[in-house]
């Protein structure tokens, strides 16, 4: 499904209703993942964000992408009541998905900038993590699957090793550290701290700075960095896929799960 001939206009495909806002200007798509109140990630927004980057990536227009959430939440990661709630077939489904989505944007051939406008937990932070830039205006950021009880599907733990200086990676994962936004900067998972008003303006002048460069020269430089942790995803899915999609299914998990999220909401 190709844009409309207005470029500038906001464009709100009938398959994202509700879900992706996109809006195409000089060169710039800005994709806002707007889908409940906090973006939870579940299978319809998964297939809807593979689709968009899938378009995104064969349009001659996009130069460059920024993706942005809505309120105060980038996103909250995994709709775990739904899954929990689902299960079966959905958990099978939301995973592949999930990891479709991921890997899509990984590879993209053009530059991402993240404008994370507050909280990036679990899946959301992975998705910042898979952009080219990441600015962060306030919120928490972190990947707190373990505290949650669920494995990493092996492109996201990729993303997340592909992103996140070594000497930092256990100690955020095993304890499943949830930072502010200038600490995050300062451990380099983040590029830039803007203040709220200033953040689409500063990704979107990052944006048309990273499309400024040559396209075949940004797309093979890009896939030259991120091959590897493509390797690696690809070897683990190999050894232990079938292992990682058991633990998320199983019933002790959905209870572990169901204790952690009355811990948090506690909070």
């Amino acid at each position: 499904m190709a844009f409309d001939d207005n470029a500038a206009a906001s464009l709100l495909y009938t398959y994202h209703s509700r879900m992706l806002e996109q809006d195409l200007t000089d060169g710039i798509l800005t994709i806002r993942m707007a889908h409940g109140k906090v973006s939870a990630l579940d299978l319809e927004l998964c297939l809807a964000m593979q689709r968009a980057f899938e378009e995104a990536a064969t349009d001659d227009r996009v130069g460059a992408v920024i993706l942005t959430g809505t309120g105060s939440t980038f996103s909250a990661g995994v709709d775990l009541p739904r899954m929990i709630n689902t299960g079966g077939q959905y958990i099978q489904d939301f995973v592949e998905a999930l990891d479709a989505a991921l890997r899509g944007l990984f590879v993209f051939p053009k530059p991402v900038v993240a404008a994370v406008n507050g909280h990036a937990i679990a899946g959301g932070a992975i998705l910042a993590f898979a952009c080219d830039h990441r600015l962060m205006s306030g919120g928490r950021i972190g990947v707190p699957e373990a505290l949650v009880g669920v494995p990493f599907p092996p492109m996201a733990l990729a993303i997340v090793r592909f992103a996140m200086p070594s000497q930092h990676l256990q100690p955020m994962i095993y304890f499943g550290r949830i930072i502010e936004a200038e600490a995050a900067r300062g451990i380099g998972i983040i590029d830039e701290t803007p203040a709220a008003g200033d953040l689409l303006a500063r990704a979107h002048a990052a944006a048309q700075t990273l499309a400024s460069i040559p396209r075949d020269a940004f797309r093979l430089t890009k896939r030259q960095f991120r091959e590897p942790y493509l390797r690696d995803a690809s070897h683990i899915a190999v050894a232990s896929a079938d292992e990682i999609d058991a633990v998320w299914a199983a019933a002790a998990t959905h209870d572990h799960i169901r204790a952690y999220l009355a811990k948090t909401i506690k909070k």
